[in-house]
């Protein structure tokens, strides 16, 4: 039950944000137990982000909530994959993005939780 959260201060096309969902929908699969088969994902363009005090460039924010936890290797592994995802796909630099982990032991879906 993951779920990933994308916010950035750049426009996402909805072309690109397919491929961002496509590309995010691999790299879940990094933390073991985790697919695209129950990731749910969100991305919001064009926020008022700032960073270092500037919004001159392109900044992200991402958060990664799971039900569950990791250990701190395979979230450095989910790191990098993001980062190299958000460079590819929109040029933010990995220096403009923060990337937050959340783990949880109370998880709801279908009316009652897991």
């Amino acid at each position: 039950m993951p779920y990933i959260s994308t916010k950035t201060n750049l426009e996402i096309t909805k072309e690109k944000e397919n491929v961002l969902k496509q590309k995010l929908g691999k790299a879940i699969e990094l933390i073991p137990g985790k697919s695209e088969a129950w990731l749910m994902l969100s991305f919001e363009d064009k926020v008022n982000l700032y960073f270092k005090g500037q919004s001159d460039q392109g900044i992200a924010f991402v958060e990664i909530k799971l039900f569950g936890s990791a250990n701190s290797g395979i979230y450095d592994k989910m790191t990098a994959a993001i980062t190299d995802i958000l460079k590819e796909e929109l040029s933010i630099a990995p220096s403009q993005i923060y990337v937050r982990y959340e783990e949880t032991k109370n998880w709801g879906w279908n009316g009652s939780n897991l």
